[in-house]
């Protein structure tokens, strides 16, 4: 595939997991790649060093500071939100502040990046979020401010769809079920939990979701929009 060489591409939360698979991805297919990191600071320049891709350091909860940073990328060809926060208990007990930051990583920051980088982005960009597939589903208890922030990603993404549509900008949730990374192994202490209620017992792989969204992002894809895409072995079969 030759659909990303010379392109410029920006991945919010890229130096671990599925984010990091995602730079690799449009990396090796000769696109120019710039993701962000907060944290995982020697991850992110292992990354960079292998990948050729640029590293920036930068928290996607201060959305003033991602504002800024989707602006000083330049126009990008394909935006992917990967950053995001898992949190789980009981509602009655689980901290108000810390719901708050959720909201603000998994909800808030999606939005304001897509926006920003649209006002730049050329005819036919691509954006993606990585979303869950909690979004559909929720068989467990404690994931319901969770799913709360997952599913608000849908109704953004058929919005933005149609306010980006007549520049054919293109808007996509991936959704990942149980994926094989350091948040989530697949030896984990929940993956008995997890796999009995999925088709496939087995996690998925952040190259597999890496692999979905070098396709939504395709010339192949053009026609693919507002749409929810699930990668979950069966979880909400």
């Amino acid at each position: 595939m030759s659909d990303f060489k010379n392109k410029n591409i920006l991945v919010i939360g890229g130096s671990r997991g599925i984010g990091a698979a995602i730079v690799k991805r449009f990396a090796s297919e000769g696109a120019a790649v710039k993701f962000t990191y907060t944290a995982s600071v020697d991850a992110a320049k292992a990354l960079a060093d292998k990948t050729g891709a640029e590293a920036i350091h930068s928290d996607a909860k201060d959305l003033k500071a991602l504002v800024q940073t989707v602006r000083d990328a330049g126009p990008v060809d394909v935006l992917v939100v990967n950053a995001g926060v898992v949190m789980f208990g009981d509602p009655l007990e689980l901290d108000a502040a810390e719901v708050e930051r959720m909201i603000d990583l998994n909800i808030k920051a999606p939005y304001f990046a897509a926006v920003e980088a649209a006002r730049t982005m050329p005819d036919g960009g691509r954006i993606l979020v990585i979303g869950s597939v909690n979004a559909d589903r929720v068989p467990f208890t404690g994931l319901a401010a969770y799913g709360m922030t997952k599913s608000a990603l849908q109704g953004m993404a058929r919005g933005l769809a149609r306010d980006f549509g007549h520049r054919s900008i293109t808007v996509n949730i991936i959704q990942p079920g149980p994926t094989d990374t350091d948040m989530n192994p697949a030896d984990g202490p929940m993956t008995e939990l997890m796999h009995s209620v999925m088709a496939l017992k087995q996690h998925g792989t952040a190259d597999e979701v890496a692999g979905l969204a070098a396709y939504l992002a395709s010339k192949e894809a053009r026609g693919i929009t507002g749409a929810m895409h699930t990668i979950d072995g069966g979880f909400g079969a």
